[in-house]
């Protein structure tokens, strides 16, 4: 499920959280964790947290952790991304301005940087202006295959 520089970055994530080195991820770890980031958790958080894993967290439970994240609730379902979207349309088109003001402004905000490399893999017209369509089916997976 993951590519081999996705297991490599997790495997540095590991090693990061196992603050203990002992190859498991407890109770402790997370604590420490947590408290290099500042932010404090409560034991309870640390508890529910660790309970989610059916066995002790070692690298190969962690990797499972995040599979079964991705693959459920950790992503956006279809749905909320082209109702999020379609709140942008305007005859087809999202206006490119409005759109980045949004994504700079609310929620999660995006850097500049960050913007400019999403815009990057959009079709922008000469006005400014996404096609909503075609930015839905990439973002959903659901337009045509590109061949490589």
């Amino acid at each position: 499920m993951f590519t081999q520089k996705q297991v490599a970055e997790f495997k540095e994530a590991f090693q990061l959280m196992d603050a203990d080195k002992d190859g498991v991820i407890g109770k402790n770890d997370l604590r420490a964790t947590f408290d290099s980031v500042g932010r404090l958790v409560t034991d309870k958080e640390l508890d529910e947290m660790l309970n989610e894993a059916p066995a002790p967290i070692n690298f190969t439970q962690l990797l499972n952790l995040f599979a079964t994240r991705m693959a459920g609730s950790g992503t956006d379902d279809d749905e909320v991304v082209i109702a999020a979207f379609n709140t942008f349309d305007d005859n087809g088109k999202i206006d490119g301005e409005r759109l980045r003001h949004a994504l700079m402004t609310y929620g999660d905000k995006f850097s500049a940087k960050e913007v400019d490399d999403a815009y990057d893999n959009m079709y922008i017209d000469d006005k400014g202006f996404i096609d909503t369509q075609s930015l839905i089916a990439m973002l959903t997976g659901t337009g045509d295959e590109e061949e490589e």
